[in-house]
């Protein structure tokens, strides 16, 4: 009997290919990383990602099959990332999910990413609902009220940049290469918040910024070096991750006050980020002590096709599916995930 589910996640510079049973358990996820390449441009570019996914999803294919112990002929249903993303690498997956669903005859599942992020947090602990999720990476930065499964509301999001796009640039301007979030938090532990760095306002309570920190920090250093002024570079990435994250906490704090709920999942990239971690923990322990944090496990904050895998097998349950006319939705909002629309 077919009742495994094959992912596939390219979203943006990693080429992921996983499999799950329809029971979530995961029997393979090949994941295989472009940040080397990227790293020696300070950040994704797009072409290249493009240009990789196609070079390496063979491969990965191949692998995921053969840690699994698979054939082909095992899969009931392959998941791809749609959107968001970059419009090239998200293709590239795409037409590899439908060359399959063609050939063997299986449904094709759409996959939102950033579902696909809070989804995986179910590896940790099942979720229970009404849940408040913590979105966070490098292209995204959202609070997501869920009163049931696949029901969204977005109480707030970046008005600018997303926090992880935010530490990459920082990370940037003070010279400690890419990807900024794991530099700008291991320098962070060797420093101390001592620069004095501006709170944005922004108009909805529950939103965050970070363009005007960006620059803040960009003007600081620029001047500093005009001066021949010593930059501490460990104190200010301290800094800067405080005011950052501190932000991100006030308004997820500050969101429970409208809608009560019985758990909060931390999803994304950043959600590896040590101080979001603890600082999390502390306020809601202090704050609503009777409320579950969940916290994804290290190796699954990033992309991988294991998120894509599992939450497609969810929806193979209740027969969500695509035909070959799927195309991919690089700025797809979470809102318009149509899982619940015949309900």
């Amino acid at each position: 009997m077919k009742e495994y589910i094959l992912g596939i996640e390219s979203s943006c510079d990693e080429t992921s290919v996983a499999i799950c049973d329809l029971e979530g358990k995961l029997y393979a996820n090949i994941v295989s990383s472009q940040i080397a390449t990227h790293s020696k441009y300070g950040g994704v570019m797009p072409e290249m990602a493009s240009r990789l996914h196609i070079e390496n999803i063979n491969y990965v294919l191949k692998a995921a099959l053969y840690d699994a112990k698979l054939d082909f002929k095992d899969l009931a249903a392959v998941a791809v990332t749609t959107g968001p993303g970059l419009i090239g690498a998200l293709h590239v997956g795409l037409q590899a999910a439908k060359a399959l669903s063609l050939a063997l005859d299986i449904p094709l599942i759409p996959i939102h990413h950033l579902v696909a992020h809070i989804y995986a947090s179910s590896y940790e602990k099942e979720l229970r609902f009404p849940c408040l999720s913590l979105v966070v990476s490098g292209g995204h930065t959202e609070l997501v009220y869920m009163p049931k499964e696949f029901a969204f509301e977005i109480l707030g999001s970046t008005q600018d940049d997303a926090i992880g796009e935010a530490y990459d640039k920082v990370a940037r301007i003070l010279g400690l290469g890419y990807p900024g979030g794991p530099k700008i938090d291991q320098a962070a532990k060797l420093g101390k918040s001592t620069y004095k760095l501006p709170k944005p306002h922004t108009e909805n309570p529950y939103n965050v910024s970070y363009s005007g920190l960006k620059t803040y920090i960009n003007n600081l250093v620029h001047n500093a070096k005009q001066k021949g002024e010593e930059i501490r570079i460990n104190d200010l990435c301290a800094s800067f991750q405080k005011r950052a994250i501190d932000m991100l906490v006030e308004k997820l704090i500050l969101a429970l006050k409208i809608r009560p709920v019985e758990q909060i999942v931390i999803a994304g990239g950043v959600a590896a980020n040590s101080y979001l971690r603890e600082q999390v923990l502390l306020a809601v322990k202090k704050e609503y002590p009777n409320i579950e944090v969940v916290l994804p496990p290290l190796w699954f904050c990033g992309d991988n096709a294991a998120m894509v895998a599992k939450l497609g097998g969810r929806l193979y349950k209740r027969q969500f599916f695509a035909d070959l006319s799927l195309g991919v939705f690089p700025s797809w909002s979470i809102l318009d995930y149509g899982v619940l629309k015949d309900e």
